[in-house]
Protein backbone atom coordinates (compact mmCIF):
# COMPACT_ATOMS: atom_id res chain seq x y z
CA UNK A 1 0.00 0.00 0.00
CA UNK A 2 1.15 3.19 -0.73
CA UNK A 3 2.49 5.36 2.35
CA UNK A 4 3.00 9.13 1.85
CA UNK A 5 5.77 10.15 4.23
CA UNK A 6 5.11 13.89 4.82
CA UNK A 7 8.35 15.95 5.61
CA UNK A 8 9.31 19.21 7.31
CA UNK A 9 9.09 21.81 5.01
CA UNK A 10 11.75 24.60 4.96
CA UNK A 11 9.80 27.48 6.44
CA UNK A 12 12.27 30.26 5.00
CA UNK A 13 15.64 30.79 3.96
CA UNK A 14 18.10 29.90 6.99
CA UNK A 15 15.66 27.78 9.08
CA UNK A 16 17.17 24.45 9.86
CA UNK A 17 15.31 22.61 11.95
CA UNK A 18 11.44 23.35 14.02
CA UNK A 19 10.07 21.95 16.97
CA UNK A 20 6.30 20.05 17.63
CA UNK A 21 4.41 22.76 19.10
CA UNK A 22 1.56 20.56 18.84
CA UNK A 23 -0.68 17.58 17.04
CA UNK A 24 -4.08 18.67 15.96
CA UNK A 25 -4.91 15.52 15.13
CA UNK A 26 -4.03 11.94 16.84
CA UNK A 27 -2.36 8.72 15.53
CA UNK A 28 -4.36 6.74 12.98
CA UNK A 29 -6.97 9.55 12.72
CA UNK A 30 -7.92 9.72 9.45
CA UNK A 31 -7.30 13.44 7.83
CA UNK A 32 -8.21 15.38 4.45
CA UNK A 33 -5.73 16.91 1.59
CA UNK A 34 -4.72 20.30 3.12
CA UNK A 35 -5.88 19.80 6.60
CA UNK A 36 -4.03 21.13 9.38
CA UNK A 37 -2.57 18.32 11.25
CA UNK A 38 0.02 19.89 13.22
CA UNK A 39 1.91 23.52 14.30
CA UNK A 40 5.01 23.88 14.15
CA UNK A 41 7.51 26.47 16.09
CA UNK A 42 10.25 28.20 14.24
CA UNK A 43 12.76 30.42 15.20
CA UNK A 44 10.59 33.68 13.75
CA UNK A 45 7.19 32.15 13.76
CA UNK A 46 4.46 29.56 14.60
CA UNK A 47 2.94 28.01 11.33
CA UNK A 48 0.56 25.02 10.61
CA UNK A 49 1.39 21.95 9.03
CA UNK A 50 -1.30 20.96 5.88
CA UNK A 51 -1.64 17.51 5.14
CA UNK A 52 -0.37 16.85 1.76
CA UNK A 53 -3.14 13.87 1.01
CA UNK A 54 -6.00 12.32 2.48
CA UNK A 55 -5.87 9.15 4.11
CA UNK A 56 -4.88 7.86 7.71
CA UNK A 57 -2.16 9.27 9.46
CA UNK A 58 0.53 7.96 11.86
CA UNK A 59 2.51 10.06 14.55
CA UNK A 60 6.38 9.86 13.73
CA UNK A 61 7.22 12.84 16.78
CA UNK A 62 6.03 13.99 19.80
CA UNK A 63 5.58 17.40 21.07
CA UNK A 64 8.35 19.41 22.10
CA UNK A 65 10.42 17.49 19.51
CA UNK A 66 12.74 19.13 17.92
CA UNK A 67 12.90 18.56 13.81
CA UNK A 68 15.55 18.93 11.11
CA UNK A 69 13.57 20.78 7.86
CA UNK A 70 13.62 17.69 5.60
CA UNK A 71 13.15 15.21 8.73
CA UNK A 72 9.96 12.95 8.61
CA UNK A 73 7.04 13.34 11.01
CA UNK A 74 4.17 11.17 10.24
CA UNK A 75 2.98 8.67 7.17
CA UNK A 76 -0.02 9.24 5.53
CA UNK A 77 -1.49 5.66 3.97
CA UNK A 78 -3.25 7.13 0.95
CA UNK A 79 -5.37 4.06 0.25
CA UNK A 80 -7.44 4.30 3.42
CA UNK A 81 -10.69 4.72 2.56
CA UNK A 82 -12.39 7.64 4.52
CA UNK A 83 -14.56 6.14 7.80
CA UNK A 84 -18.51 5.67 6.54
CA UNK A 85 -20.70 8.40 8.42
CA UNK A 86 -22.88 7.00 10.95
CA UNK A 87 -26.19 6.95 9.72
CA UNK A 88 -28.97 8.37 12.34
CA UNK A 89 -30.89 5.14 13.27
CA UNK A 90 -34.92 5.38 12.32
CA UNK A 91 -36.99 5.32 15.37
CA UNK A 92 -38.04 1.89 16.20
CA UNK A 93 -41.60 2.44 16.40
CA UNK A 94 -41.28 4.03 12.96
CA UNK A 95 -39.29 0.56 11.42
CA UNK A 96 -42.40 -1.53 13.18
CA UNK A 97 -45.23 -2.61 11.34
CA UNK A 98 -48.51 -1.69 12.19
CA UNK A 99 -50.37 -4.66 13.73
CA UNK A 100 -53.53 -4.87 15.49
CA UNK A 101 -52.45 -6.15 18.66
CA UNK A 102 -53.80 -5.99 21.88
CA UNK A 103 -51.72 -2.90 24.12
CA UNK A 104 -49.37 -4.68 26.37
CA UNK A 105 -47.14 -3.01 29.47
CA UNK A 106 -43.52 -3.51 27.94
CA UNK A 107 -41.36 -4.31 30.93
CA UNK A 108 -38.77 -1.67 30.66
CA UNK A 109 -35.52 -2.56 29.80
CA UNK A 110 -32.87 -1.34 32.21
CA UNK A 111 -30.24 1.13 30.53
CA UNK A 112 -26.57 0.36 31.95
CA UNK A 113 -25.05 2.98 33.15
CA UNK A 114 -22.43 4.39 31.30
CA UNK A 115 -18.80 3.62 32.05
CA UNK A 116 -16.93 6.29 33.61
CA UNK A 117 -14.62 8.59 31.51
CA UNK A 118 -11.14 7.56 31.86
CA UNK A 119 -9.33 10.91 33.12
CA UNK A 120 -6.85 11.57 30.46
CA UNK A 121 -3.32 13.97 31.99
CA UNK A 122 -3.74 16.47 28.32
CA UNK A 123 -7.24 17.29 29.63
CA UNK A 124 -7.09 21.03 30.34
CA UNK A 125 -3.62 21.28 29.75
CA UNK A 126 -2.54 23.80 26.85
CA UNK A 127 -0.28 22.77 24.29
CA UNK A 128 3.06 24.86 23.88
CA UNK A 129 1.35 27.01 21.57
CA UNK A 130 -1.80 27.90 23.37
CA UNK A 131 0.14 27.84 26.50
CA UNK A 132 2.21 30.88 25.11
CA UNK A 133 -0.84 32.45 23.75
CA UNK A 134 -2.65 31.99 26.98
CA UNK A 135 0.27 33.55 29.11
CA UNK A 136 0.91 36.48 26.65
CA UNK A 137 -3.44 37.06 26.93
CA UNK A 138 -3.18 36.65 31.16
CA UNK A 139 -5.98 33.66 30.09
CA UNK A 140 -5.85 30.88 32.94
CA UNK A 141 -6.68 27.37 31.65
CA UNK A 142 -10.29 27.20 33.67
CA UNK A 143 -11.19 29.61 31.30
CA UNK A 144 -10.99 27.59 28.43
CA UNK A 145 -12.49 24.20 27.33
CA UNK A 146 -10.00 22.47 25.59
CA UNK A 147 -11.07 20.68 22.48
CA UNK A 148 -8.00 19.09 21.55
CA UNK A 149 -6.85 15.23 21.56
CA UNK A 150 -8.06 13.77 25.11
CA UNK A 151 -9.33 17.73 25.81
CA UNK A 152 -6.25 19.03 25.66
CA UNK A 153 -6.82 23.34 24.93
CA UNK A 154 -5.69 23.85 21.63
CA UNK A 155 -4.55 27.56 20.30
CA UNK A 156 -7.95 27.77 18.16
CA UNK A 157 -9.46 27.22 21.89
CA UNK A 158 -7.77 30.24 23.52
CA UNK A 159 -8.17 32.76 20.41
CA UNK A 160 -12.36 31.61 20.43
CA UNK A 161 -12.74 31.94 24.24
CA UNK A 162 -10.68 35.32 24.03
CA UNK A 163 -13.13 35.94 21.21
CA UNK A 164 -16.31 35.38 23.45
CA UNK A 165 -15.08 37.00 26.46
CA UNK A 166 -14.91 35.84 30.15
CA UNK A 167 -16.91 36.36 32.80
CA UNK A 168 -15.22 37.99 35.99
CA UNK A 169 -15.99 35.42 38.46
CA UNK A 170 -13.54 33.27 36.60
CA UNK A 171 -10.82 34.95 37.88
CA UNK A 172 -11.70 35.55 41.55
CA UNK A 173 -9.22 33.64 44.06
CA UNK A 174 -6.44 34.49 42.22
CA UNK A 175 -2.83 34.32 44.67
CA UNK A 176 -3.07 32.84 48.26
CA UNK A 177 -0.69 30.28 47.35
CA UNK A 178 2.65 29.84 46.89
CA UNK A 179 2.54 27.40 44.21
CA UNK A 180 5.05 27.42 41.13
CA UNK A 181 5.16 26.09 37.65
CA UNK A 182 7.85 25.51 34.98
CA UNK A 183 7.18 26.03 30.99
CA UNK A 184 9.11 25.16 28.14
CA UNK A 185 9.81 28.26 26.29
CA UNK A 186 9.05 27.86 22.35
CA UNK A 187 11.50 28.23 20.16
CA UNK A 188 10.20 30.95 18.96
CA UNK A 189 10.52 32.92 22.27
CA UNK A 190 13.69 31.48 22.57
CA UNK A 191 14.73 33.07 19.44
CA UNK A 192 13.67 36.18 20.30
CA UNK A 193 14.86 35.91 23.85
CA UNK A 194 18.92 35.43 21.96
CA UNK A 195 18.31 37.95 19.37
CA UNK A 196 17.52 40.57 21.82
CA UNK A 197 20.52 39.54 24.45
CA UNK A 198 22.16 40.15 21.37
CA UNK A 199 21.22 43.17 19.78
CA UNK A 200 22.63 44.83 23.39
CA UNK A 201 25.78 43.21 23.32
CA UNK A 202 26.45 42.92 19.65
CA UNK A 203 24.97 46.86 18.67
CA UNK A 204 26.07 50.62 20.33
CA UNK A 205 22.20 51.29 20.28
CA UNK A 206 21.17 54.59 21.57
CA UNK A 207 17.83 56.49 21.50
CA UNK A 208 17.03 59.97 20.96
CA UNK A 209 13.62 61.22 21.86
CA UNK A 210 11.54 64.11 20.51
CA UNK A 211 7.65 65.42 20.66
CA UNK A 212 5.05 65.70 17.42
CA UNK A 213 2.08 68.22 17.90
CA UNK A 214 -0.29 66.01 16.45
CA UNK A 215 -3.40 68.26 15.80
CA UNK A 216 -2.79 69.28 11.60
CA UNK A 217 -2.24 65.50 11.08
CA UNK A 218 -5.58 64.94 13.07
CA UNK A 219 -7.56 68.27 11.65
CA UNK A 220 -6.63 66.66 8.23
CA UNK A 221 -7.36 63.11 9.23
CA UNK A 222 -11.15 64.39 10.87
CA UNK A 223 -11.94 66.41 7.53
CA UNK A 224 -10.92 63.75 4.79
CA UNK A 225 -11.74 60.32 6.31
CA UNK A 226 -14.80 59.70 5.49
CA UNK A 227 -14.25 61.18 1.38
CA UNK A 228 -11.09 59.11 1.74
CA UNK A 229 -12.81 56.02 3.14
CA UNK A 230 -15.51 56.52 0.33
CA UNK A 231 -13.15 57.13 -2.65
CA UNK A 232 -10.40 54.40 -1.89
CA UNK A 233 -12.55 51.55 0.51
CA UNK A 234 -10.03 51.63 3.44
CA UNK A 235 -9.84 54.32 6.72
CA UNK A 236 -7.35 56.94 6.41
CA UNK A 237 -5.25 56.22 9.75
CA UNK A 238 -2.26 57.64 11.38
CA UNK A 239 0.26 54.93 10.17
CA UNK A 240 0.20 55.84 6.71
CA UNK A 241 0.87 59.25 7.53
CA UNK A 242 4.15 58.30 9.78
CA UNK A 243 5.40 55.31 7.03
CA UNK A 244 5.10 58.27 4.54
CA UNK A 245 6.68 60.55 6.38
CA UNK A 246 10.09 58.09 7.36
CA UNK A 247 10.42 57.06 3.77
CA UNK A 248 10.73 60.87 3.00
CA UNK A 249 13.70 61.40 5.96
CA UNK A 250 15.20 57.84 4.85
CA UNK A 251 15.78 59.24 1.61
CA UNK A 252 17.76 62.62 3.30
CA UNK A 253 19.47 59.99 6.25
CA UNK A 254 20.11 56.82 4.07
CA UNK A 255 22.27 55.80 7.05
CA UNK A 256 19.20 55.12 9.15
CA UNK A 257 17.87 52.87 6.36
CA UNK A 258 21.00 50.78 6.12
CA UNK A 259 22.43 48.13 7.99
CA UNK A 260 26.01 46.42 8.56
CA UNK A 261 27.40 43.14 7.37
CA UNK A 262 30.36 41.83 8.50
CA UNK A 263 32.95 44.83 7.19
CA UNK A 264 30.50 46.53 5.18
CA UNK A 265 27.81 48.88 4.95
CA UNK A 266 24.51 47.90 3.14
CA UNK A 267 22.42 51.06 1.66
CA UNK A 268 19.60 50.41 0.67
CA UNK A 269 17.81 52.63 -2.51
CA UNK A 270 13.91 51.29 -1.21
CA UNK A 271 12.28 51.50 2.13
CA UNK A 272 11.27 48.35 2.90
CA UNK A 273 8.94 49.16 6.25
CA UNK A 274 8.03 47.10 8.83
CA UNK A 275 4.61 47.30 10.66
CA UNK A 276 4.23 45.65 13.76
CA UNK A 277 0.63 44.43 14.13
CA UNK A 278 -1.18 42.67 17.23
CA UNK A 279 -2.77 39.03 16.31
CA UNK A 280 -4.11 36.33 18.86
CA UNK A 281 -0.48 34.63 18.63
CA UNK A 282 1.02 38.07 19.69
CA UNK A 283 2.81 40.94 17.71
CA UNK A 284 4.04 40.51 14.76
CA UNK A 285 6.21 41.88 12.04
CA UNK A 286 5.28 41.98 8.81
CA UNK A 287 6.93 44.07 5.64
CA UNK A 288 5.24 46.55 3.85
CA UNK A 289 7.74 46.44 0.15
CA UNK A 290 8.75 49.17 -1.66
CA UNK A 291 6.73 51.93 0.90
CA UNK A 292 8.88 54.57 -0.93
CA UNK A 293 6.91 53.90 -4.01
CA UNK A 294 3.21 53.83 -2.24
CA UNK A 295 0.43 56.69 -1.59
CA UNK A 296 -1.11 56.66 1.59
CA UNK A 297 -4.81 54.93 0.85
CA UNK A 298 -1.92 52.42 -1.06
CA UNK A 299 0.01 51.88 2.28
CA UNK A 300 -3.44 51.71 4.03
CA UNK A 301 -4.43 48.74 2.08
CA UNK A 302 -1.33 46.65 2.35
CA UNK A 303 -1.49 47.47 6.40
CA UNK A 304 -4.65 46.37 6.49
CA UNK A 305 -4.13 43.23 4.28
CA UNK A 306 -1.51 42.14 6.39
CA UNK A 307 -3.40 42.85 9.55
CA UNK A 308 -5.91 40.56 8.38
CA UNK A 309 -3.53 37.94 7.78
CA UNK A 310 -1.44 38.25 11.02
CA UNK A 311 -4.94 37.85 13.01
CA UNK A 312 -6.29 34.41 10.93
CA UNK A 313 -2.90 33.19 11.59
CA UNK A 314 -2.22 33.10 7.76
CA UNK A 315 1.25 35.14 7.96
CA UNK A 316 4.34 33.92 5.78
CA UNK A 317 7.79 33.93 6.73
CA UNK A 318 8.31 35.81 3.39
CA UNK A 319 6.12 38.63 4.65
CA UNK A 320 7.64 39.27 7.52
CA UNK A 321 11.20 39.20 6.50
CA UNK A 322 13.56 41.37 4.92
CA UNK A 323 12.94 45.04 6.48
CA UNK A 324 15.01 47.73 6.42
CA UNK A 325 13.63 49.61 9.02
CA UNK A 326 10.76 49.14 11.68
CA UNK A 327 8.13 50.89 12.99
CA UNK A 328 6.31 50.25 16.41
CA UNK A 329 2.98 51.68 18.18
CA UNK A 330 2.99 51.05 21.98
CA UNK A 331 0.62 54.02 22.28
CA UNK A 332 -2.41 51.64 21.10
CA UNK A 333 -1.60 49.58 24.35
CA UNK A 334 -1.50 52.75 26.43
CA UNK A 335 2.38 53.31 26.67
CA UNK A 336 3.82 57.37 27.30
CA UNK A 337 7.45 56.26 26.35
CA UNK A 338 9.69 53.52 25.84
CA UNK A 339 13.27 52.72 24.53
CA UNK A 340 12.40 50.11 21.36
CA UNK A 341 14.63 47.64 20.66
CA UNK A 342 16.39 47.24 16.77
CA UNK A 343 15.02 44.63 14.95
CA UNK A 344 18.17 42.57 13.56
CA UNK A 345 19.90 43.19 10.82
CA UNK A 346 18.48 46.69 10.79
CA UNK A 347 19.72 50.03 12.49
CA UNK A 348 17.21 51.47 13.37
CA UNK A 349 13.14 51.35 15.15
CA UNK A 350 10.73 54.30 15.61
CA UNK A 351 8.82 53.91 18.57
CA UNK A 352 5.34 55.68 18.69
CA UNK A 353 3.66 56.34 21.33
CA UNK A 354 -0.08 57.17 22.82
CA UNK A 355 -1.55 60.96 22.01
CA UNK A 356 -2.27 63.14 25.37
CA UNK A 357 -3.36 66.12 25.58
CA UNK A 358 -0.50 68.42 27.23
CA UNK A 359 0.12 72.02 27.93
CA UNK A 360 2.35 73.64 24.95
CA UNK A 361 3.60 77.47 24.44
CA UNK A 362 2.12 78.11 20.41
CA UNK A 363 2.65 81.93 19.98
CA UNK A 364 3.39 82.73 23.11
CA UNK A 365 0.07 81.42 24.96
CA UNK A 366 -0.28 78.25 26.71
CA UNK A 367 -2.49 75.71 24.73
CA UNK A 368 -3.40 72.13 25.13
CA UNK A 369 -2.13 69.96 21.97
CA UNK A 370 -2.55 66.47 21.24
CA UNK A 371 1.18 65.75 21.75
CA UNK A 372 2.72 62.34 20.78
CA UNK A 373 6.46 61.26 21.73
CA UNK A 374 8.72 59.76 19.06
CA UNK A 375 11.46 57.40 20.09
CA UNK A 376 14.34 56.56 17.77
CA UNK A 377 16.57 53.79 18.79
CA UNK A 378 19.61 53.44 16.28
CA UNK A 379 22.84 51.59 15.72
CA UNK A 380 25.85 53.99 16.32
CA UNK A 381 28.34 51.96 14.48
CA UNK A 382 26.64 53.10 11.34
CA UNK A 383 24.44 56.27 12.49
CA UNK A 384 26.30 59.02 13.90
CA UNK A 385 24.44 60.87 16.48
CA UNK A 386 23.87 64.19 13.88
CA UNK A 387 22.06 61.73 11.60
CA UNK A 388 19.68 60.42 14.09
CA UNK A 389 18.56 63.33 15.42
CA UNK A 390 18.18 65.11 12.12
CA UNK A 391 15.79 61.95 10.53
CA UNK A 392 13.92 62.45 13.65
CA UNK A 393 13.48 66.33 13.64
CA UNK A 394 12.75 65.51 9.78
CA UNK A 395 9.80 62.71 10.65
CA UNK A 396 8.36 65.46 13.23
CA UNK A 397 8.39 68.44 10.63
CA UNK A 398 6.87 66.35 7.68
CA UNK A 399 3.80 65.35 10.65
CA UNK A 400 3.29 68.81 11.80
CA UNK A 401 3.31 70.65 8.49
CA UNK A 402 1.90 67.77 6.44
CA UNK A 403 0.66 70.16 3.54
CA UNK A 404 4.14 71.72 2.98
CA UNK A 405 6.24 68.32 3.76
CA UNK A 406 4.46 65.75 2.69
CA UNK A 407 2.30 67.05 0.14
CA UNK A 408 4.72 68.79 -2.54
CA UNK A 409 3.07 71.66 -1.82
CA UNK A 410 -0.04 70.42 -3.56
CA UNK A 411 -3.65 70.63 -2.14
CA UNK A 412 -3.93 68.07 0.42
CA UNK A 413 -7.54 67.10 -1.44
CA UNK A 414 -5.85 66.09 -4.53
CA UNK A 415 -3.33 63.94 -3.00
CA UNK A 416 -5.57 62.01 -0.34
CA UNK A 417 -8.62 61.60 -2.94
CA UNK A 418 -6.70 61.72 -6.07
CA UNK A 419 -8.47 64.45 -8.25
Amino acid sequence: MPILEMKVPSPGESISEVEIADWLVSDGDYVEKDQAIAEVDSDKATLELPAEEAGIITLKAEVGDTVDVGAVVCLIDTDAKAPAKAKATAPAAAEAPKVAAPKAEAAPVPTPAPAPEKESYAKGHPSPAAAKLMTENGVKANQVSGTGKDGRITQHDVVAAMAAGFDSSATAGWGGTRDTKNEKMSMLRRKVAERLVAVKNETAMLTTFNEIDMKPIMDMRKQYKDKFREVHGVNLGFMSFFTKAVTEALNLYPAVNAMIEGKEAVFHDYADIGIAVSSPKGLMVPVVRNAEQMSLHEIEAEIKRLAIKARDGKMTIEEMTGGTFTITNGGVFGSMLSTPIINPPQSAILGMHNIVERAVVVHGEVVARPIMYLALSYDHRIIDGKESVSFLVKVKEMLENPERMMFGAKPPAEVLLGL
